[in-house]
C-alpha cells in the first residue's frame, strides 16, 4: 500500500482552507498529481490567530472534515507545528507544495534551504488569482456593513 509505511512519495500541502474555494482545490488537485499519498495540513485555528492575525470563519473541525473529503487527499491533519520542519519530524514527507507566491520570499527561501538539508523537494504551484480566501473575507465584511447600514436606514 502507498503512503506514510514509505512505500511510495509522500506530499504535504498545508492551508488554512478556510471559506474553501477554487484556489484551494488547485493546490489539492496538482499536489496529488505530483506525489502518490496526499496529506492536507488543515493549520490550527490557534495558529491562524497568531500567525496570520485572523480568527478562521469555518471552524477547524468543518475545515478538517471538508479537506478530508476532497477526493485528491489521502489524509488530513490538524497543523499545530510552529515550524514546517516540525512538521515533517511528525509527517516525514518527500514534497512539500506551496502556492507560487511562496517563491523567492524570504520565507519560501528559508523553507527550501531546510527541506533541502532533509531532502525534501519544496515544489511551487501557481497561485489562483481569481479567488482568494482574503478577498472573500473582504466581500462578507462589505456585505455585513451594507446590511447594517440600511437597517440603520430603515430605523
Amino acid at each position: 500500500m502507498i503512503g506514510r509505511d514509505g512505500a511510495g512519495r509522500v506530499g504535504y500541502a498545508a492551508g488554512a482552507f478556510d471559506l474553501f474555494h477554487v484556489g484551494h482545490l488547485n493546490i489539492l488537485k496538482h499536489a496529488k498529481s505530483a506525489c502518490d499519498y496526499l496529506i492536507a495540513g488543515v493549520v490550527s485555528d490557534e495558529l491562524l490567530r497568531t500567525r496570520k492575525r485572523i480568527t478562521p470563519v469555518i471552524p477547524l473541525s468543518e475545515r478538517l472534515e471538508i479537506v478530508r473529503n476532497i477526493g485528491f487527499v489521502d489524509e488530513a491533519v490538524e497543523e499545530t507545528w510552529d515550524d514546517k520542519l516540525q512538521a515533517w519530524e511528525a509527517l516525514r514527507f518527500d514534497i512539500f507544495f506551496k502556492g507560487d507566491d511562496w517563491r523567492g520570499t524570504t520565507e519560501g527561501n528559508r523553507l527550501e534551504a531546510e527541506f533541502a538539508k532533509v531532502g525534501v523537494e519544496v515544489v511551487y504551484f501557481p497561485y489562483t488569482m481569481s479567488t482568494s480566501s482574503t478577498a472573500l473575507r473582504r466581500a462578507l465584511v462589505l456585505l455585513e456593513e451594507q446590511t447594517e447600514y440600511q437597517l440603520a436606514a430603515q430605523a
